[in-house]
């Protein structure tokens, strides 16, 4: 029976193990995806740029990314057995005046999926039409809940920096009845380089492309991963066009900063006010003693600011009656939670909830 028991966990660890490795593999097939797409959009009129009914901008990434993900996770575990939610639907893609959209979201998954071979991964025999990826987005309608097993992905977390050419973050989480087993994030902006934060992006922009790497992968981007149970948390660079992945010799470990004393402290918070209220964060920061100015970035990119010790400290206080799909959590959480014990939000509610909203 001992024996049986223990043949069963062995079992489950290799799965979970290659569940996470599938998994930071078709992130960092999704960060390139994604800066292609922001290299095209940038200095260009917003024709591939959509808006949801909460008015944030969708653009070919969102839908892109969604696609490629679905594929790869069915290719590699069965559609059978992969559930998914995610944030996009295939509504405005089947319209026909969508027609251009399609195509150019069509395009950028089959640039992406020709491209597997280089993560590790298999690419598919012949390119994807538009009704196979209309079906791999639409595959993402899990419900979620307290029970059973699904992925929860944000194909392009904080999408307004995105399009603006700053900070925003590619997020993958697998969920076992309630409880994040593992979390992939994605920052294709935020540099492996701690030293780079200090520029502005747009400078930071320019001399990535002015000065490429003579060999390897230039530190740009990072990937940052955890699995439940490990104790650790890992970091490697995001893979660029000349780079293949090496997936243990390119990662390293992180933690948390050590900092405990809030006058050489920094937090965190949203770029934009609409988002999280400013001058409460800063009124609180000053009651509690925090001098540094504070980083202020897009998207989940402030989890990866914690978990790597950029940052000791996130703040935000949403307006009254705001809901948050699970899209927009589990994967960042995964990586401060393992690292640094765990927390809940202002009013101790649980992070699982019966639906796709928090």
């Amino acid at each position: 029976m001992e024996m049986e028991m223990e043949m069963e966990m062995g079992k489950k660890k290799r799965e979970r193990s290659k569940e996470l490795d599938v998994a930071v593999r078709v992130v960092q097939m999704a960060c390139s995806l994604c800066q292609r797409v922001q290299d095209g959009l940038l200095g260009r009129s917003a024709d591939q740029i959509d808006s949801k009914d909460d008015d944030s901008p969708v653009t070919v990434a969102d839908w892109g990314v969604q696609a490629t993900v679905s594929w790869i996770l069915s290719r590699c575990f069965g559609s059978e057995n992969v559930a998914i939610i995610a944030e996009e639907d295939v509504q405005t893609l089947s319209k026909k005046e969508a027609t251009g959209l399609l195509e150019s979201v069509v395009n950028a998954v089959n640039e992406c999926l020709i491209e597997a071979p280089k993560y590790g991964l298999e690419s598919p025999s012949k390119a994807l039409g538009s009704r196979e990826v209309l079906e791999a987005i639409s595959k993402c309608n899990s419900g979620g809940g307290p029970k059973g097993r699904y992925w929860v992905l944000d194909p392009v977390d904080g999408t307004l920096g995105f399009v603006r050419g700053d900070q925003y973050a590619v997020a993958l989480a697998l969920i076992e009845d309630g409880e994040v087993i593992l979390g992939v994030l994605g920052c294709p902006n935020y540099p492996m380089n701690k030293q780079w934060l200090s520029y502005h992006q747009r400078y930071y922009r320019l001399m990535s492309k002015l000065s490429p790497p003579a060999v390897g992968s230039w530190e740009k981007g990072c990937v940052l991963y955890a699995q439940r149970g490990s104790g650790e948390a890992w970091m490697q660079p995001v893979i660029h066009d000349y780079g293949k992945l090496e997936q243990n010799s390119s990662a390293r470990a992180i933690k948390v900063s050590t900092i405990d004393d809030p006058a050489f402290a920094t937090f965190c918070e949203p770029v934009e006010k609409a988002n999280s209220s400013h001058s409460f964060t800063a009124g609180l920061a000053e009651s509690v003693g925090l001098r540094k100015q504070p980083l202020r970035v897009y998207s989940m990119v402030k989890y990866a600011a914690i978990a790597r010790g950029d940052a000791e400290i996130f703040m935000k206080f949403a307006r009254a009656g705001y809901k948050r799909r699970y899209g927009t959590m589990p994967r960042g959480w995964l990586s401060y939670k393992r690292l640094a014990g765990w927390s809940q939000t202002q009013e101790a509610a649980p992070w699982i909830s019966p639906g796709v909203y928090f």
